[in-house]
């Protein structure tokens, strides 16, 4: 025997010199020789062999050590590197590479490559035998190498960031045969989905890290934060790993219905081709349509109307639903009018937007019928679609800029080229197989009878549906194989907004024409968009369909699942397709303009192409069936297992006719004989046991019926003990296995990175030590597993079937993969302590990309189906995905759970899967699968666990292959004893009407159950009890079963006192096992509790606290057990107790509890909570508030805070729930609950007392949640607004005084600074900007813009309350868009970084092209605001006036969202009774509330310091609530301000609505019924109300909107409810806004009745602090800060008056800077509310912009409320005078000569207002198309400047009940016509001005060309309303027959703008009429 160590290589040393190294194995250490002036790189290539005697045990090392190597003085070590020789003793040899080690234990940069080999005497390790491995090319020692991941990876203790290399803790294994990697830990099963909590071990102790880890090294060197939480076991247990991970989510999640609300804006249309023309927009989701209504003679119609379409379906079919907006034009009653284009996308390309919306976006119609034509227009629409719980963010409607640039907006998901072309999509449909009956057997034989021949009972026909249009094959009679060989081809815009396409295959009849199986093809998996792309391209490949059970009903109850709804049970058929796009030029003269959907036949495939057929042998074995339900335990059960149609008996075969039964030759040899063979392929041998010719085996595809027998009340069991039945099949299929081990590989590289990120952010969660070091880890193993990926995807390139599609998606699987590997490598050296959230999202990205990639859109091998079987009728199933459990010789190919032994739940099928009925396991299986090509056949039992005997079927005739077996015997037996330690749960389901549960665990192990016992009305069950299991009997080798014992399944149910436990969720659990000869004590000894996820469903049901052992009992019996020491209660009879090592420790805890009051008590059973109480428990012991003596009278209790102690666990994870719950007390002694909270955690109530040691109010006292704790007042929420302040750095100073200095007037600052000071700095700190340079600068600006400077004062009479709330959501606007702009930086900046380190490039000097990125989108945001500057009413320029307006604050969002609900010190908790509902019953939480308790609660440990009850004030009575308000009744004014509402649904048939505003505050209600505001969805209400009210009993305020109806109730839109109480009581001073300034009048009128000076010195009185000092010179001193600030004022009559407003008001909008209470005050404001409707939930309804103010009644009243009404349009006339035409387009020819002429005449009128055309009149015979008109038009119209809108009012229709008021953007159309005496007249051109922003009219008709028109962007521009008149020439335009814009004339016209009191000062005629004659044309 011998250990043979080669070294071959050290890389990556630093500096020059001599290297020696050494290599030390038993003690014995060898030396290499001496390398001389080695840089880098040290080849030693020395082979060093150790003789050794005994076996090598897996737990020794081997070192290496490296040396500079010094003649005189002693040898330095470089680095170490020590290594496990586990795996060389298990497998005999190794390649490693890896980092070393220095002496600090930090690894450095130094790589060591070494390879090992262990040789045996008897040749049990290290000899491998020939028939091990397939060649393999270019591998001549046959041992195909490759890396795993590192398997602990991360670094030792205190060891830095190293550069570059990796940090491993345990090198990498190069190794031959069978992967290494696949070990894992069962005890936590994690959830696919990452938004679940994964119950990993909260803190990893010693113990897991078992005697293993002390190898590395001893326990210094290894750093249990770098060891993956859930594959612990991977080292440092010997894993046998023969186990795979059950899926805890039992419910299919597609396929149940959902609400959704798809809300669609039509704004307007611009650029519609065609003449003269009256559209209407139609807009179609599915077969839903809406119209909008109808606008005449324009091109460019504006709408904007509003639909809501609501639906209720599952998400696919949802998503699948497409979307149409077409125009239609002059479409009335009678005719249905012509197209003129449409836009067609899914629902699911706007759902998968961000915000799930498209926002002011043009659509580009095209017309279906001439897909030459190009544009046909565009519409701006924005599309919303909102599920349940989605919330979406609308951008701020105040001020619509007419965003003009239709090319930067079009409607197109990020990444779509905006020049979209046609393509045709060809879906080529071959043939299928497999088909099953589609009718019954008595029809047959009824056509047998007729026709004389057995035919097969289906007539099928596919069907393709794609983009909403659907195209069908023909129908091929009576044919199991049809054969259609047709192609399908869609015409359709391309990259299409399509996602999925459905191909169906259908049976023909004429009574029933069903599905019979659907697949979807996802277009992005058969594309790739990226620059290396390719187009969509597919198959020809065979794809599965399943569906329903294959027997026929004539009424199926599964027939959704044939649909392509939920997931299929059971194989129906499978179908060859392939599907191709090719890109149309549509210049070419051939195409066919139109896209219907055209069918054609195709040339027939060969065979070969789909790949060559192989042999496939599935292998299974039952190794367990437990759990079975009891309603099918009385009769025998069998198991049966198909793949495809092979193996089932029932329903599988449909034989086909006549024709075809020929046995097939040859096993799977291909011969001509196509046809036969592929009708054979679907088929399985029937398992009579005929032998086949050539003596091959047949297939067993189910298990003997067995009887169950009894486990305990609700479930049996089969008694499998050790006779475990198999099953095999054999079965033909394409070989396409590289498809499915591409995917394997991704999948097992996703699934390692979601366990690790889950380790992640459970590190984060739990706050245990560091995150950033894990997830280095994680990163380093996804790029090894990239890198992996591309070595292993590469291989067999050349084989037969490999489609177009294969070679593109390997192509870009490697690129992705390639730069994820990358990227993963760069940001592993980007993750710092401070980064580790946003890089865990970036993270997040890549495990969704890799999930992406790995699906595999061409299927292969169809899934395996497990069916349980009883009586012949089929019971429930699972299904085992192919790709799951294929074999590969390569590790990482093989599927997860190929010969592994997996535990599979059955579940009902269909729709019985759906809701409780599905959440009841049906039976659970362990299962052993395995599945690969008959000749890798060999190692099909290798993975089952050791001891077994193979039982043969007793074979006739000579047999060549060695048969499987048919069942195994286990003749290994091991005997344990099982303790569950169930300690408790929390945060269960409620399952009873009082919303508790009576919860009780059952517990299963192996065919053995138990249960606790049944604690009464609880959610956090502690039940503290110890289950044992005696004499459990596992069979098998008892070194596997303790590493991989079987697991453990905990159900909770709800015991109910009649009738049958309700189930609430169930988890599983993996014990920690101890065999007898191994020492019951630590590390791994006595087990930790761990927290385990509960799951109902796919929905979590809260958690369960056990530990779990298992103890084999040897010889001995169970005398040499543990002994279960702990308390044995008496009490509790025969339940023993969670033993002492194992319970948690605890500590004594004070807890208070302050209680306020009660809110909103429903009633309990009909009558009224009269006399509530509260009763707070904890861990046992509890404290009940004061009795409330009348609750009608007063909610509040009369005593504030009472205390309790009690004994909590140490560790704050395993601290127990808190419950509240209230009861009312009835007569004679009787309560009766009303309803429960449970306060899940307690952690942000523990009070951690302050530092006093720091002066910085950071660190002052405060409650884990970041509050300030409640003995100093004052909280320190701060808030995460949208306004969230840049903090500049602050100059330090010595310390003393901070001196904060504010310019005299702070007028507007958009981005505000604000300071975040400590109070040991002084600062002095000028919170302004300059406005007066800023002003000059404008200036300028605006001189060269060409504009006309006017005077730029604007009168403060002019401006209101509305000039503030504009001025101010366009600071809001501003500042969102520097938000996202900086954003978009951010986020272009870490590209570019990634991108440069791909390149080796330092970000520092980037490359040009990072600058030119940047530049790019700062011009396109800049080019943004620079058009909407110059158009919108929000450009700088374009309001001189708005520096000087002051403004408030416009909150997106309720205030509560931003301040944290107001929950400072006062807390609300809900109270709930009632079932809570599950998803599909649509009782949400929200149903069950019944009241709200508001308190508050501080925990701390005792004793407690002394200092605090030592302050000064301190009142013991209250504890730790000191200083809070009296809870007495108190009266309070509350005035509500409405200033709008937007979005609102639609209550009437015509798609408007009629609102009006209610407002309730307890007894009183004020409805503003007759002001309603007739046919608007965006109304303006502004208007005030005041109410009175008193706290507490009236505190909720609800503020809805309803639609008024002429006849009948008004129905409810929405509303939103307000907890004034909170607010009012909140220290951010929620009762009215401070305001920006102080002025005594005016609009900006100071609104509160305590001044800003009178509130300072409250606030400092109340917070005990020293001030405030107003001082000389305008300055004031609030604790140790001094403000600066102005000190005068005007007052109406312009005197100057000196005051301290300013400067106390300068303090309270800087109030969060106040050491150890500041806090921040809430200023001025409109925020923005949701309005929801009951029978909606979750589905917003539109919102409402409103602002409360409430005033104390006992100070003096507040001022008159301030005027908000709307603003009133103002009337204006504008005259237009048609002086001359030139250049006009000549139509006509002249009667005699021929000559071309026109007779001109020009039509005018503005936008909205058609009916009032007015014409001049026609200047006739022009040859030159010159006209002379002298005629003037008049349009008198109603303007709101504010808004740049014209409002007009007018009646819809002739039944409307009263006028509807539209604003539309004030637009003037001129249009030139040709008068024709017979005919109508031609149009011949046209110009559009838009009065506010229009190009300046040109001097002379020369100078006048089309350009204007067409560069209307960079022309100055000038408004109509500041110049008042203007003249010039203006180009008429029209679009030629190309669709391009084509000058057809000139006109000089004067446009005069007046007011209405102006106009009738000096009017003037029509025409030429009096008064103001203009003369007639010469």
């Amino acid at each position: 025997m011998a250990l043979l160590v080669h070294l071959k290589t050290i890389r990556d040393l630093r500096g020059k010199g001599d290297r020696i190294a050494k290599v030390t194995f038993r003690g014995l250490s060898l030396y290499t020789h001496v390398l001389e002036n080695c840089e880098d790189e040290a080849r030693f290539d020395e082979t060093f062999r150790w003789p050794i005697a005994s076996r090598v045990d897996e737990n020794e090392m081997l070192e290496v050590q490296v040396f500079n190597y010094s003649k005189v003085f002693t040898n330095r070590v470089i680095g170490t590197f020590k290594m496990v020789l586990q795996k060389v003793a298990e497998e005999g040899q190794l390649e490693v590479t890896d980092t070393l080690i220095d002496d600090n234990n930090t690894a450095i940069r130094a790589s060591v490559t070494i390879y090992i080999k262990y040789t045996t005497v008897d040749g049990t390790v290290g000899v491998w035998s020939d028939g091990e491995f397939l060649d393999i090319p270019g591998d001549p020692e046959g041992t195909f190498q490759f890396e795993t991941d590192s398997l602990l990876s991360g670094h030792s203790q205190g060891s830095g960031v190293s550069q570059g290399r990796s940090i491993h803790g345990i090198p990498t294994f190069r190794k031959a045969g069978k992967g290494v990697f696949s070990a894992m830990k069962l005890g936590k099963t994690k959830s696919s989905k990452d938004d679940h909590k994964k119950d990993e071990p909260a803190i990893l102790d010693m113990e897991d890290l078992n005697r293993k880890a002390m190898r590395l090294g001893g326990v210094g060197a290894l750093d249990p934060d770098c060891i993956s939480l859930a594959s612990v076991t991977a080292v440092t247990t010997n894993v046998s790993n023969k186990r795979s991970k059950p899926d805890i989510k039992m419910e299919p999640s597609s396929g149940r219905p959902v609400d959704y609300q798809i809300s669609i804006t039509v704004v307007e249309a611009r650029q519609l081709v065609g003449l003269n023309m009256d559209p209407v927009v139609c807009v179609e989701i599915g077969d839903d349509k809406k119209y909008t209504s109808m606008k005449e003679s324009t091109n460019c119609p504006y709408y904007n109307e509003y639909f809501v379409f609501d639906f209720h379906v599952p998400p696919d079919v949802m998503f699948d639903k497409i979307l149409k907006l077409s125009v239609i034009h002059s479409k009335n009653l009678l005719r249905s009018g012509t197209l003129v284009g449409t836009f067609k996308l899914d629902v699911g390309t706007v759902y998968s937007q961000p915000e799930h919306q498209f926002y002011h976006k043009w659509a580009t119609l095209s017309d279906p019928d001439d897909i030459t034509a190009g544009c046909k227009g565009y519409i701006k629409c924005d599309i919303a679609v909102v599920g349940k719980g989605d919330n979406i963010k609308t951008p701020h409607k105040a001020n619509e800029t007419d965003e003009d640039d239709i090319e930067g907006n079009l409607l197109l998901p990020e990444g779509v080229p905006l020049e979209r072309q046609w393509a045709r999509f060809y879906v080529k449909i071959y043939r299928a197989e497999g088909l099953p009956k589609m009718n019954t057997s008595i029809m047959a034989n009824v056509k047998k009878a007729f026709i004389g021949e057995n035919r097969d009972l289906v007539d099928p026909y596919v069907q393709v549906l794609f983009a909403g249009q659907r195209g069908k094959t023909s129908v091929q009679k009576s044919s199991y194989e049809p054969i259609w060989n047709e192609q399908v081809v869609f015409t359709e815009m391309f990259p299409p907004l399509c996602k999925r396409m459905k191909v169906q295959i259908r049976d023909s009849d004429k009574v029933n024409d069903v599905a019979i199986g659907t697949h979807f093809i996802d277009l992005r998996k058969i594309a790739n968009d990226g620059d290396k792309g390719f187009l969509p391209t597919m198959g020809p490949a065979w794809v599965n369909m399943y569906g329903s059970t294959r027997q026929y009903t004539l009424m199926d109850e599964h027939q959704d699942l044939n649909e392509g709804l939920g997931e299929g049970v059971s194989f129906r058929a499978r179908l060859l397709i392939s599907v191709a796009v090719e890109i149309l030029d549509t210049t070419s003269t051939e195409i066919v303009s139109s896209t219907e959907v055209q069918v054609e036949p195709v040339s027939n495939i060969s065979e070969s192409v789909t790949g060559k057929i192989e042999e496939f042998f599935l292998f299974g074995s039952f190794l367990e069936a437990t759990m079975i339900d009891r309603k099918i335990g009385d009769k025998p059960i069998s198991f049966e297992v198909t793949i495809g149609n092979y193996g089932n008996q029932i329903d599988g075969v449909s034989k086909p006719s006549a024709a075809k039964k020929k046995k097939k030759e040859g096993g799977g040899g291909g011969g001509g004989e196509s046809d036969e063979e592929e009708s054979e392929l679907i088929q399985q041998n029937s398992s009579e046991d005929e032998a086949d010719d050539n003596g091959d085996l047949v297939s067993v595809s189910s298990s003997p019926p067995m009887k169950p027998v009894i486990t305990d009340r609700n479930y049996f069991h089969l008694p499998y003990f050790e006779k475990k039945p198999c099953i095999y099949i054999k079965s033909w299929w394409q070989d396409q296995r590289r498809r499915l081990y591409n995917s394997n590989i991704m999948d097992k590289i996703a699934d390692k990175l979601e366990e690790g990120l889950n380790d992640v952010q459970e590190i984060i969660k739990t706050e245990t030590a560091y995150p950033e070091r894990r997830l280095r880890g994680v990163l380093e193993e996804l790029s090894t597993g990239c890198n992996r990926f591309v070595t292993l995807a590469n291989k067999d390139q050349n084989q037969a079937g490999r489609t177009k599609l294969d070679k593109e998606r390997l192509k870009s699987c490697m690129r992705e993969m390639e730069s994820m590997g990358q990227q993963a490598k760069l940001i592993r050296s980007q993750v710092k302590r401070n980064t580790v959230r946003d890089k865990l999202k970036m993270v997040q990205n890549f495990l969704h990309r890799l999930r992406f990639l790995a699906d595999e859109p061409q299927h292969s091998i169809p899934d395996v189906f497990i069916w349980m079987m009883s009586s012949n009728k089929r019971i429930a199933y699972a299904r085992i995905p192919s790709k799951d459990i294929l074999y590969s010789i390569v590790d990482e190919e093989t599927g997860k759970d190929c010969g592994k032994v997996k535990a599979v739940f059955l579940r009902l099928p269909g729709k019985k899967g759906f809701g409780p009925a599905g959440w009841t396991v049906q039976a659970k299986m362990e299962m052993y699968l395995w599945l690969g090509l008959n000749k890798q056949r060999k190692d099909f039992l290798s993975g089952l666990p050791n001891g077994f005997e193979e039982n043969k079927a007793p074979r006739t005739g000579s047999c060549l292959q060695s048969l499987p077996p048919i069942s195994l015997v286990y003749n290994m037996k091991q005997v344990f004893q099982l303790r569950a330690h169930m300690y408790q749960a929390r945060s269960l389901f409620a399952a009873d009407s009082s919303g508790l549960s009576d919860p009780f665990a059952r517990v299963f192990f192996s065919t053995h159950s138990q249960v606790t016992e049944v604690l009464s009305e609880t959610l956090c069950p502690t039940w503290d009890q110890l289950l044992v299991f005696d004499d459990v009997e596992l069979f098998g080798e008892a070194g596997e079963l303790r590493d991989d014992p079987p697991i453990i399944v905990v159900e909770v149910y709800d015991q109910d006192t009649v009738g049958k436990a309700e189930f609430i969720g169930r988890t599983f659990a993996k014990p920690i096992t101890k065999m007898c000869d191994e020492h019951y004590g630590p590390p791994r000894f006595p087990p930790q509790l761990e927290y385990y996820q509960i799951y109902r469903g796919n929905s979590t049901a809260g958690d369960l606290l056990a530990a779990f052992e298992l103890l084999q009992i040897g010889q001995g019996g169970r005398a040499e057990l543990p002994a279960i020491n702990g308390p044995t209660d008496s009490d509790r009879g025969p339940i023993l107790p969670v033993p002492m090592g194992i319970r948690p420790v605890l500590s004594r805890y004070r807890i208070e509890v302050l209680f306020w009051g009660l809110r909103d008590l429903k009633r309990v059973n009909l009558a009224q909570v009269d006399r509530p109480r509260v009763d707070i428990e904890c861990a046992g012991r509890g404290v009940q508030s004061a009795l409330i003596v009348n609750f009608k009278k007063n909610p509040n209790f009369s005593t504030l805070v009472k205390w309790f102690e009690v004994d909590l666990p140490e560790n704050e994870l395993l601290h127990p729930p808190l419950n509240i719950r209230v009861v009312d007390c009835r007569a004679f002694g009787r309560y009766t609950l009303v309803g429960s909270h449970a306060v899940t955690s307690l952690r942000r109530f523990i009070y951690s007392p302050p530092d006093k040691t720091q002066n910085n109010w950071a660190s002052a006292a405060r409650l884990m949640n970041g509050y300030m704790v409640l003995t100093n007042g004052g909280s320190q929420s701060r808030p995460s607004s949208l306004y969230s302040r840049t903090l500049p750095r602050t100059l330090s100073h010595p310390t003393g005084d901070v001196i904060v200095n504010m310019d005299a007037n702070p007028s507007v600052r958009k981005m505000d600074t604000v300071v975040k000071l400590d109070a040991s700095s002084d600062a002095v700190i000028k919170v302004d900007v300059n406005e007066e340079e800023k002003e000059e600068k404008k200036k300028k600006k605006k001189k060269k813009k060409g504009e006309v400077e006017e005077d730029d004062e604007t009168d403060e009479r002019m401006l209101d309350w509305w000039s503030k709330y504009f001025a101010s959501i366009e600071t809001l606007m501003e500042i969102l868009r520097a938000q996202e702009a900086a954003l978009a930086e951010a986020e272009e900046r870490e590209e570019q970084e990634i991108a440069a380190e791909g390149a080796d490039i330092k970000p520092d000097d980037l490359p040009v092209k990072g600058s030119k990125g940047k530049e790019k989108s700062r011009d396109k945001s800049r080019n943004k605001d620079k058009k909407k500057s110059h158009h919108a009413g929000e450009g700088t320029e374009k309001r001189p006036s708005k520096p000087k307006v002051n403004e408030l604050l416009v909150y997106n969002k309720e205030l509560e969202a931003e301040y944290d609900n107001f929950e400072d010190w006062l807390h609300t908790f809900n109270l709930y009774r009632g079932k809570a509902g599950d998803d599909d019953e649509a009782a949400l939480d929200d149903d069950r509330i019944v009241g709200r308790f508001k308190g508050s609660m501080c925990m701390y440990k005792l004793p407690l310091s002394e200092e605090i009850t030592r302050e000064a004030g301190f009142d013991p009575n209250m504890g730790m609530f000191q200083s809070i308000p009296h809870n007495d009744p108190i009266n309070v004014l509350v005035r509500v301000f409405v200033v709008r509402a937007t979005d609102l649904h639609p209550a009437d048939v015509n798609g408007k609505a009629d609102p009006y505003v209610v407002i309730k505050l307890g007894k009183s209600e004020l409805k503003d019924k007759e002001n309603y505001i007739s046919k608007q969805l965006n109304p303006v209400f502004g208007k005030a109300f005041d109410m009175e009210a008193t706290f507490p009993m009236e505190s909720m305020l609800t503020v809805s909107v309803y639609d008024w109806d002429l006849v009948g109730t008004d129905d409810l839109i929405g509303e939103t409810k307000i907890d004034l109480e909170n607010r009012y009581y909140s220290k951010h001073r929620a009762t009215c806004g401070i305001a920006n300034n102080y002025s005594v009048h005016g609009y900006n009128m100071w609104r509160d009745p305590m001044k800003p000076s009178q509130i300072l010195a409250k606030l400092c009185k109340e917070g005990k602090l020293d001030g405030p000092h107003y001082g000389p010179g305008g300055r004031v001193k609030v604790a140790n800060r001094i403000f600066m600030g102005a000190t005068e004022i005007e007052d109406e009559t312009g005197l100057k008056k000196q005051t301290d407003e300013h400067l106390a008001l300068t303090v309270l909008k800087h109030w969060e800077e106040i050491p150890r209470v500041g806090c921040k005050l809430i200023p001025e404001h409109v925020e923005t509310r949701p309005l929801f409707h009951p029978e909606k939930p979750g589905i917003e309804q539109g919102r409402i912009e409103m602002w409360v103010d409430m005033f104390p009644m006992d100070m003096p009243a507040p001022g008159p409320a301030i005027d908000i009404s709307p603003r009133k349009p103002k009337n204006f006339e504008l005259r237009v005078i048609i002086w001359n035409t030139d250049d006009v387009v000549l139509e006509d020819d002249a009667f005699m000569t021929g000559e071309k002429m026109s007779d001109i005449y020009v039509k005018g009128w503005l936008k909205g207002q058609q009916e009032d055309k007015q014409d001049t009149d026609v200047h006739y015979h022009s040859l030159t198309g010159e006209g002379n008109f002298n005629w003037r038009f008049v349009f008198p119209f109603d303007y709101l400047m504010a808004e740049e809108k014209i409002v007009i009012s007018k009646k819809e229709s002739m039944f409307s009940w009263d006028e509807t008021e539209y604003k539309i953007p004030a637009r003037l159309t001129l249009q030139v016509w040709d008068a024709d005496h017979f005919s109508a007249d031609d149009f011949l051109g046209a110009i559009e001005l838009d009065l506010n922003r229009f190009p300046r009219g040109a001097k002379t008709a020369k100078q006048c060309s089309i350009g204007m028109v067409q560069n209307e962007a960079e022309l100055p521009c000038i408004s109509i309303f500041k110049q008042k008149r203007v003249k010039g020439w203006w180009p008429f335009v029209a679009r030629d027959e190309n669709d391009e814009m084509e000058l057809t004339g000139k006109v000089e016209a004067e446009l005069h703008l007046m007011s209405a009191e102006e106009a009738e000062k000096s009017p003037v005629g029509l025409g030429r009429n009096e008064p103001d004659p203009l003369e007639k044309p010469k």
